[in-house]
């Protein structure tokens, strides 16, 4: 995934118009065993655009709500992880990780709907931690510096789980990147 996020960061256009790089967690066909990651931006004109609306948004909501993206922010620019379609390479990947964990399961195996569920909770767990030690990587690793021009903050959110986005963004960026992201976060003290 790090391989294809790199790639993402630098075929993004219009570069020193983006403030944010988004990471949209998702899965084929809302499965677990199937997560993939959208990487995508948004840009300044586009936050300007939304408030210059009649009856625009308030600022926070423009700005980071994922709801409000573009599909640069939304659908993404590139797609890593569980996808056979768009990333063949990371699906095997992902699917052997799963497997040697022990986590894997077909639809026909023998488990109970708990089993599969708690299986599922664990293969979203992980996949989110790995979605959240990507963005460290690329904030440590400079390349999101390399890329873009400028530390930028990687704002992380699940469709299915749109509470975990604060904390999932949290433990992604160093702290004063998502000082005002995290403004708007109800379990901050």
């Amino acid at each position: 995934m790090e391989q294809a996020a790199v790639r993402a960061l630098a075929e993004f256009p219009d570069k020193s118009d983006i403030y944010v790089v988004t990471f949209r967690i998702d899965s084929v066909d809302q499965d677990a065993r199937f997560p993939y990651l959208a990487i995508g931006y948004n840009t300044e004109t586009e936050v300007a655009r939304l408030l210059a609306k009649p009856n625009p948004l308030d600022a926070w909501e423009a700005r980071w709500s994922y709801a409000c993206f573009p599909p640069s922010g939304l659908e993404g620019h590139s797609i890593a992880g569980h996808d056979p379609e768009h990333d063949p390479a990371g699906a095997e990947l992902h699917r052997r990780e799963a497997v040697a964990q022990g986590l894997w399961y077909e639809d026909d195996d023998d488990l109970s709907e708990q089993q599969r569920d708690e299986r599922d909770e664990r293969l979203d767990e992980q996949f989110h931690e790995l979605c959240v030690d990507l963005a460290r990587r690329l904030h440590a690793d400079g390349r999101i510096v390399e890329a873009l021009g400028r530390p930028l903050p990687v704002v992380l959110y699940d469709m299915f789980d749109p509470a975990e986005m604060f904390a999932l963004t949290r433990a992604a960026n160093p702290p004063e990147l998502v000082r005002e992201f995290l403004t708007e976060d109800p379990e901050a003290p």
